[in-house]
Parts: C-alpha cells; structure tokens; sequence
C-alpha cells in the first residue's frame, strides 16, 4: 500500500500507534490541532509544530521573505488558535540551500518576528542548518490554556451551530492566481493574494471562543472546510448539515469566481489555509456568543450548518436539493500542490 492510497491523516493514525508510552497527564495526543498536556495543576500546556518546504508550500520567487517568515509562524499560532490557547513560545528551525540569499533569510525573520511581537510571543532559539536544494522551515510554538477553557474536535454535539470566525475560500484563489501566473489587476485579486501569503491566526478570536460557555469542539481551516469540518465529525462521531447560502464568501471571491468561472462554494469547499475557525456552539447559546463576537470583533460569527446524529455531511441548496460531502481540502499525499 503506497502512500496516496492512505492519505496524509491515514498515514498520521497508522504512525500514532504506540507513540504515547507514559499517558499520565497527557489530555491530547496526536489527533488534534496541537497536543495537550498537564504541567501545572491550573493550565494546561500546548504545543504545536509546522512544516514548510520549497516547492510543496511554497515557491521562493513568488513570495517574499517577509511574507514567507509570517506564514511559517502564523500557520503554528493558529493551530494555538483552534485549542482556545495562548501562544508563549516559539522555537524556529531552518534548512538553507546555497542559492538562497541572506537578504531573503533576514526577510524571513523579520516576518517571524514582527508576527510574534503582535501576539507577544518569544522566539526562543531553533536550529539552522544546510539544504541541498530546497529551504525547509519549521517551527514549534508552545502556549498555555486553563483545562476547562480548552477547545477540542471530538466535543461536538448534534444539534450544535456551526460557525466560521471568517470568510472561507479566499487562500485557495490567491493560490491559482499565482500558479497560473494571473496579474493581481485589481484590488480585490491583491486581496486574494494577501490572503494566501499572509494568513492572519485567529488567536484572540480563539480566545473569545474558549471563555464561551456552549462552545463545544473547535479546529482551524488549515486544510478546507469539507476537510476540517470532516475531522470534527470523525473524532466526534457525529455527522453534519451545511447551507450553501450562509457559507461565508467574501465579495473578493464572488467577483473571482465569476471571472474566472468557478463556484464560490465549491472553493469555500475545499480551499484550505484560510486560517479561519470552526467552532459548533449549543443552540441555545449560539444567538448569543454570535451577538457578543460581533461586539467584540465588529464583523459577522457565520452560523454555517449544524451538526447532526449519524456521520454523513451533507450540503443544502436553498432550493432544497442536497448533495453529500466527501473531504475535498489538502492533504498532502493525495494531491500536488505549491505555491
């Protein structure tokens, strides 16, 4: 059996067995957003860690250094995000290839650090070290999260609302405009772009969400709404309904989409690095924590679908038709992709 057979959570769950041999006071092992375990008897401690290499990630001519040094370390904050934690500390770690330029490695760390100090995050060492051909970056973030505020994806329950902290679908067309080498000619295809280059971790929305009482499960878009949502009904083991019409599509997309004849939704669908959060809240609270998010942040929390018995996904057109979701976001033995 190869790899493209199983997929990238397929070969996670087979690589998992066995790895967790002392379990006294782990609270999540691998299978979440980050792992979390008891070193304080009133927090919890979260750490996460990304990946991101030359060509599967990302493609150094088409992004800067900068930009590239905020991704690396936005992508781990998030995962902090969907967890309801608080990002501390961060340990940076890089492979160079002989071709890549000091200029360019001190954009890098620019980015990084100019993204820490926005959320007071310390970088606290890493290591460094050659490549033959491509630059590799990878980074560990470590935070905190009292035990009862924090966010899993196996706590949701049916019934419960499903919300998105932002619009969805927006990485995904900054990404073929750059694959296909599409001018960004106006300002709503920069933004598409900025989207994709430059995600935004939603970490004080995570925050809000953690301190919530009803808000049940919780993960980052990282892989796609068909995807993420897809983890959350499997560790769950629930099933969910969501309404094409409330998907949150900015306008940016919609005028993509027309452009270049796609379907909003289907991009929504199955994007992927949009750095949103899902969340599914109890309905009887879900009215509220939405009214004081929009307080709070001055833009919508998008009631998307609800979560439902069984383990089906299915999406409803508002004429009533309705189609079944299979996991369509990245994963990264299945498909190809770079930037």
């Amino acid at each position: 059996m190869s790899l493209k057979q199983i997929g990238e959570f397929g070969f996670i769950k087979k690589i998992s067995r066995g790895c967790l041999i002392r379990p006294d006071n782990i609270v999540k092992a691998i299978g979440d957003d980050a792992a979390a375990f008891q070193t304080d008897p009133e927090q919890l401690t979260l750490m996460t860690t990304d990946l991101l290499v030359e060509r599967i990630h990302f493609l150094c001519g088409t992004i800067s250094g900068f930009d590239l040094g905020h991704k690396a370390l936005a992508v781990n904050l998030s995962d902090i995000a969907a967890m309801g934690g608080t990002a501390r500390e961060a340990f940076v770690s890089i492979a160079i290839p002989d071709n890549c330029q000091l200029d360019y490695l001190d954009g890098i760390y620019d980015g990084i650090k100019n993204l820490a100090a926005e959320f007071d995050v310390n970088v606290l060492g890493g290591d460094t070290t050659r490549s033959k051909i491509d630059l590799i970056i990878n980074i560990v973030v470590q935070g905190i999260v009292a035990e009862a505020e924090l966010l899993c994806r196996d706590a949701a329950r049916p019934a419960d609302v499903i919300f998105s902290t932002g619009f969805l679908g927006d990485s995904k067309a900054g990404l073929h405009l750059i694959l296909n080498q599409i001018p960004a000619d106006t300002e709503g295809l920069k933004s598409l772009l900025t989207a994709h280059r430059v995600p935004q971790p939603h970490l004080r929305e995570g925050r809000f969400l953690a301190r919530q009482t009803g808000v049940h499960a919780a993960i980052d878009t990282s892989d796609g709404l068909s995807s993420d949502l897809g983890h959350i009904a499997e560790e769950s083991r629930v099933g969910a309904r969501l309404y094409a019409d409330e998907i949150p599509i900015s306008q940016n997309l919609k005028d993509f989409c027309a452009r270049f004849n796609f379907d909003p939704v289907d991009y929504a669908l199955s994007g992927g690095e949009d750095y949103t959060l899902l969340c599914t809240v109890s309905p009887d609270r879900a009215a509220e924590i939405a009214n004081a998010f929009e307080q709070k942040f001055r833009r919508p929390l998008f009631a998307v679908g609800e979560i439902t018995e069984g383990k089906k996904i299915t999406l409803v057109y508002p004429d009533g038709r309705t189609k079944p979701i299979t996991p369509t976001g990245w994963d990264h033995f299945k498909v190809e992709k770079n930037e």
